[in-house]
């Protein structure tokens, strides 16, 4: 097979027809496996129930993993080991910013880490700028020859993650995958990606990082935790990057399984900016009357004052339309949108946000994190809402103040009453910015 060729299936599990197995020289696993009553699937670790993953010509099929194209009996999925076909020797960082000494005390841990090839947790505050101190621990895979992989949950995440990699690492060539990528797949020692997209990949990374960590859909996913496992080496470092880190990661650093590197200081040396709230408002009783609650009302006016783009976040995504119908009207000459998980335009929004061709985004969740908007505000509707978590409302209030140029800002909450993951969010960025004071 030419090298070429060969390259598409190096660390990759590549679906090919039972039928073609003969003509395609790799190494090949199954794909599904029956016991009992229950479909294994190969490729995202799924349990589907016998009757719910029979096809009409009694194959069978796992329905775990369809978005990446149906896995049945009549497939196999062919490898070849990842055989680390990479110049050694060769710096590829052109970045020309500088670590302070706590980033580059974190950044030096990193690096110890994939020496040793043993695993991290990075516990950094929004803005604390946890992309660059990655920068010299890439470089260092990169002049070694391991292959090293970017991820996260959200596509956002991603998207913006991109053009400052190729800013940093303008030699080297990155592979951007997601589900809305259009480019083909081409091997590359450099890969940025969903964790979805991992599920195509074995036992092909030396240094796996995975960026907001806690966040939706990862930290409830057995799949993308399975594809997390098989996309590494068997001898490797996972580095965990998040401001929030969840209860098993926590437990794991500490007990002493996880090795922990912590930062509680912004990039520009400035403290979070503080939760505002303002109870006792019914807020959607409000905008069911066509009205706009008085507080919400003085915010806005302040940042058309100031000419500020601010985020207004709500709970449903049902909520959208109407909140965005009554600012309008309230106020005509506000460019305003709206965004959700759902929505097929939501790249396209994002970007005209940062372009600063929108005032104001009202979104649900979906924009916690991973995005970056210089000089932004944020105000929270129904913040003691069920669906705004503790670690959801600090990264909420982590979207202001991440510009040097304008590292304070606003973070307002409005709720009818104080609930705990509320108060838990404050007592948090309280407690950052306390620490950094020590």
């Amino acid at each position: 097979m030419l090298e070429k060729l060969k390259e598409k299936y190096y660390g990759r599990l590549v679906p090919i027809k039972t039928s073609d197995v003969v003509k395609t020289h790799v190494d090949y696993v199954d794909t599904i496996i029956c016991k009992g009553q229950k479909i294994y699937c190969y490729r995202c670790g799924g349990k589907t129930p016998l009757n719910e993953g029979r096809l009409p010509n009694d194959q069978i099929y796992c329905r775990k993993c369809l978005n990446l194209g149906r896995i049945s009996s009549l497939i196999r999925l062919g490898t070849l080991p990842e055989p680390n076909n990479f110049s050694k020797g060769t710096s590829y960082l052109k970045w020309q910013g500088k670590l302070t000494a706590a980033q580059n005390k974190c950044s030096s841990q990193i690096i110890d880490s994939i020496n040793q090839k043993t695993d991290r947790l990075l516990w950094a505050v929004t803005g604390a700028g946890k992309t660059e101190m990655l920068f010299p621990g890439i470089d260092h895979g990169l002049m070694h020859g391991k292959r090293i992989c970017i991820c996260s949950p959200r596509v956002d995440v991603v998207l913006e993650l991109f053009p400052r990699l190729q800013k940093a690492f303008p030699e080297q060539r990155i592979m951007l995958l997601h589900g809305r990528a259009i480019e083909p797949y081409e091997y590359t020692q450099f890969v940025l990606c969903t964790t979805h997209q991992l599920l195509r990949f074995y036992h092909a990374f030396d240094v796996l990082i995975i960026d907001e960590v806690d966040s939706f859909p990862f930290a409830t996913n057995d799949e993308l935790h399975f594809a997390v496992q098989h996309a590494k080496k068997i001898k490797s470092s996972i580095i965990y990057l998040t401001a929030t880190p969840d209860g098993e990661l926590l437990k794991n650093s500490r007990n002493g399984k996880l090795a922990t590197s912590y930062l509680t200081q912004r990039f520009h040396g400035h403290p979070l900016p503080e939760i505002q709230v303002v109870t006792g408002q019914n807020w959607i009783k409000r905008f069911n009357k066509n009205q706009i609650p008085h507080c919400l009302q003085k915010f806005i006016d302040k940042q058309i004052e100031n000419q500020r783009q601010f985020l207004l976040f709500v709970p449903q995504i049902k909520e959208l339309p109407l909140v965005m119908k009554v600012i309008q009207k309230k106020y005509p000459e506000l460019r305003i949108l709206t965004v959700h998980a759902a929505d097929q335009e939501r790249i396209e929004k994002v970007q005209l946000m940062r372009e600063q061709k929108l005032d104001v985004l009202v979104t649900t969740t979906i924009l916690e994190r991973g995005v970056t908007f210089p000089g932004i505000d944020v105000a929270v509707l129904g913040a003691d809402d069920q669906v705004f978590s503790m670690a959801a409302l600090v990264q909420i209030a982590g979207r202001v103040g991440r510009s040097p140029q304008r590292p304070t800002g606003t973070v307002l909450f409005i709720c009818s009453m104080l609930n705990r993951n509320i108060k838990r969010a404050q007592k948090q960025i309280k407690f950052m910015n306390r620490k950094t004071t020590l």
